[in-house]
């Protein structure tokens, strides 16, 4: 059996290489790039014979953010699939990225167990998310499968954006009590546990436009 290639792009040099090492000792993966920002992969990917797989693309790097990278990459390599890497768990961020074209968004601070279910996910579906259980993808899916208040669209727009929940109830003039509520039903609906993985499967499903 083939091993499943990686390609790492980060600016931070130790974080690169150990990360590397790490994916090194999966037994169904193996890393072919190493490269510290956007210029230098899309210079090695012009080379790199056969592509990787999967590409881990830290989010925020000088000359190109990950971004643009990631889009840069989409439009030339469709092939390639691509996860973010960032520290930051902001709504955001995770917009950002997975519009770009990432089907994952992981933590830098995530178990070494995680990021290799995390890889062989992307590797057999195409996309990984942390916080769902596989059980859940199809229903998640099915745009139709979720059935939301409009006071639950209101919060959940407003969850996509970079207000924080107490803001968010005082936009909405509502007390955090009742807001806490909107968070509850939804993490229940969507099968989430985070503000990130709510905002995730809501672009995904095209619940929201951003």
């Amino acid at each position: 059996m083939m091993k499943g290639t990686i390609g790492i792009v980060d600016d931070q040099q130790l974080f690169l290489k150990t990360v590397g090492m790490f994916v090194n000792t999966f037994p169904d993966f193996e890393v072919v790039l190493y490269a510290s920002n956007g210029p230098d992969v899309l210079q090695k990917l012009k080379s790199q014979d056969p592509l990787p797989d999967i590409l881990l693309i830290d989010v925020n790097m000088p000359e190109m953010e990950g971004a643009e990278i990631v889009s840069t990459i989409k439009k030339t390599y469709p092939s390639i699939k691509m996860a973010a890497l960032s520290m930051m768990e902001d709504s955001q961020n995770v917009i950002r990225m997975i519009k770009a074209g990432c089907c994952a968004y992981l933590l830098k601070n995530m178990n070494p167990n995680e990021l290799e279910l995390a890889l062989r996910e992307i590797l057999l579906r195409g996309f990984y998310n942390t916080y769902v259980t596989n059980m859940c993808y199809q229903e998640l899916f099915n745009k139709d499968s979720i059935d939301l208040k409009e006071r639950e669209r209101e919060f959940l727009e407003l969850a996509c954006s970079d207000l924080t929940y107490q803001q968010i109830a005082s936009k909405m003039f509502l007390s955090i009590k009742t807001i806490d509520g909107y968070r509850a039903a939804l993490f229940e609906k969507f099968q989430v546990k985070s503000r990130v993985g709510l905002v995730l499967e809501a672009i995904r499903q095209n619940v929201i436009s951003v």
